[in-house]
């Protein structure tokens, strides 16, 4: 992996008001300067993204938060002391300047500090970028810096980090309602953040919210062409690509088994899915993963959460 990369070229575009791709540990982002409003209504209609969606704002340094939040709490120095740089993103209550092409006019902002070297060097050289994923609005995130040229084409400008670490989207937890709440499971997961809080913190019970205040809370999302279905495969077909715990002795082909590697899958689903609709399957049959909650806990979560929107519930 480079990670002495030139970026100098991609810091050029970003402030012309270009959009670029850039890794971070979860999946590559779609990035923009996040005072321009130009730049930001790009990311909109690169992705084909609604624009009540909010963005994320991406910092390279805690102090950046001041930019944007109006008040920072014990809780968020908490959090980012723990947490930061990595895969947590924390909703708080947003400044007035705040655009609100970020916020979709909400009196939130979401805000976090990627946990890779080459986005930290890319977001301290360019100013806080505001960023989503770097995919057509709906697909699977983009993995790879291959998955960004296939939804955006070979000249789109991306930073070519490698694979991402994780493999899903960040946790987000918002710090603004009475009592902390998950609005998307990721790596860092309600033990971890209660830990760190000594506080109860809850997951939000409307994944479907007409004002969401995160990214995947409104719309379908993650889902790849080929149909996504979760359950226990009983008939096999040459036309599926099945994603099991365990490979069946009577059928081997179009399998990938994971034997209960929660975190293993969740770093390669989106992959999956990717291929997939590159291979040209048209059903993806995921075998049940409840028995393996206890060993991965938060992976858990996060991986039924993207299944479940895959299979578009």
């Amino acid at each position: 992996m480079n990670y002495m990369l030139n970026l100098h070229p991609f810091i050029t575009l970003i402030k012309k008001g270009e959009v670029v791709a850039f890794p971070t540990e979860t999946v590559y982002g779609l990035g923009a300067d996040a005072w321009n409003p130009t730049a930001i209504k790009k990311i909109f209609a690169t992705k084909g993204r609604p624009t009540d969606n909010p963005l994320i704002v991406h910092v390279s340094d805690k102090r950046q938060l001041s930019q944007f939040v109006q008040t920072i709490p014990e809780a968020v120095h908490n959090l980012t002391e723990a947490f930061w740089p990595g895969p947590l993103t924390i909703v708080l209550s947003k400044k007035p300047e705040v655009l609100d092409l970020i916020t979709a006019g909400l009196q939130t902002v979401a805000m976090r500090m990627p946990d890779h070297p080459l986005a930290l060097s890319f977001i301290e050289q360019t100013g806080p970028l505001v960023a989503p994923s770097a995919n057509t609005s709906g697909k699977p995130s983009p993995t790879k810096a291959q998955h960004v040229l296939n939804d955006f084409g070979a000249d789109f400008p991306v930073i070519d980090g490698g694979p991402t670490k994780v493999g899903l989207e960040s946790t987000v937890v918002d710090l603004t309602s009475e009592i902390p709440t998950i609005l998307r499971p990721g790596k860092i997961g309600k033990k971890e953040l209660e830990a760190v809080l000594h506080a109860e913190v809850q997951y939000s019970t409307d994944s479907r919210m007409l004002v969401p205040k995160s990214p995947g809370q409104k719309y379908s999302h993650y889902q790849p062409t080929a149909k996504v279905f979760y359950m226990k495969p009983s008939d096999f077909s040459d036309n599926t690509l099945y994603l099991l715990q365990q490979t069946p002795d009577e059928y081997s082909k179009n399998i990938i088994s994971y034997e209960g590697n929660l975190e293993l899958m969740s770093h390669e689903l989106y992959d999956r899915f990717r291929q997939a609709d590159l291979e040209a399957y048209s059903r993806i049959v995921i075998a049940p993963i409840e028995q393996f909650e206890s060993a991965f806990p938060s992976f858990y979560q996060a991986l039924a959460n993207r299944i479940q929107k895959a299979v578009g519930i």
